[in-house]
């Protein structure tokens, strides 16, 4: 993503509403969500649908990218932190 990009921000999940799991590609439990996910190509955030290799920044400001229906931290919003 170059900078000239910049990602929604959607704000914090509301956990009344439609959303995929925030992982990280090193957590334990990323292998078996991403099969449970496979061929899933939209992640929901705040019952929000966004479509594979979409990104988004979160209410605690970080970059999430939605990767076969589950969101997977890339870093900071922070363009002068990333």
């Amino acid at each position: 993503m170059n900078n000239s990009q910049r990602p929604m921000s959607v704000g914090a999940q509301d956990p009344e509403l439609k959303n995929s799991p925030i992982m990280e590609e090193d957590d334990e439990d990323y292998e078996a969500l991403a099969q449970e996910t496979d061929g899933v190509r939209v992640c929901y955030f705040n019952s929000a649908a966004y479509t594979e290799g979409a990104y988004v920044c979160s209410g605690s400001g970080e970059l999430l990218k939605c990767e076969s229906g589950l969101w997977v931290r890339e870093g900071s919003c922070d363009p002068d932190n990333p």
